[in-house]
């Protein structure tokens, strides 16, 4: 598995689905260079159980995202017009009808790919033809990226394991306060907490502070 964090997020353009109705094709997370953050994350598939529980999730917390200057784009490997289907569908019946943010189409599965959450490999057999071995589906990587379009933060799951929104939107405060205060965010840290200067001090000050 590729650690991209600390590396530029590779580049693509892909049809997608946007504010819930909209097909366009060639969406791309260039758009946010140098304005927004962004919470990039895959999931296996449309139409199945785990995934639109976390996708609603993300949906009923968009709030929380866009006041910290954060995008939220979902990706899988199902077609735009799979995606659309799914948009239109009511939850009661096992859609996700309501959600605004857009959901890209990797059917050819290279964005998954670029990003090592594939779960699987293209191979050779013995007649030189072009099989793949494993699961065409990506596995539930989340990469939030900065306004530079640089990972700083990376998590993959398997498939059965859903992922924490909280946990996500902790990581978007993490960065924005090292962003802006230059301090770093010890173990379990929130918004609102104090966080600890990178020195010997620092660390010793705020231990000490954590024991009384």
């Amino acid at each position: 598995m590729a650690v991209l964090v600390g590396k530029k997020a590779p580049k693509f353009k892909a049809p997608a689905v946007i504010n819930g109705n909209e097909i366009v094709q060639d969406f791309s997370l260039d758009q946010y260079l140098g304005k927004k953050y962004v919470v990039f994350f895959f999931y296996p598939a449309d139409f199945t159980f785990v995934c639109p529980t976390e996708i609603l999730a993300f949906q009923e917390k968009i709030r929380e995202f866009e006041v910290r200057n954060t995008v939220v784009v979902g990706c899988s490997t199902d077609s735009e017009f799979s995606h659309w289907k799914w948009l239109q569908t009511d939850v009661k019946d096992g859609g996700i009808k309501g959600v605004k943010f857009p959901l890209v189409a990797d059917l050819a599965k290279t964005i998954a790919e670029n990003y090592d959450v594939l779960a699987g490999t293209y191979d050779y057999n013995e007649e030189g033809e072009a099989v793949f071995h494993g699961t065409p589906q990506a596995y539930r990587g989340l990469f939030l990226i900065d306004r530079e379009g640089i990972v700083r933060h990376q998590v993959v799951n398997d498939m059965p394991l859903g992922r924490s929104v909280e946990e996500t939107l902790r990581m978007v405060d993490a960065l924005q306060y090292f962003e802006e205060h230059g301090e770093v965010c010890p173990a379990d840290w929130h918004k609102g907490q104090k966080a600890l200067k990178a020195t010997q001090e620092g660390i010793k000050e705020f231990l000490a502070n954590k024991m009384n």
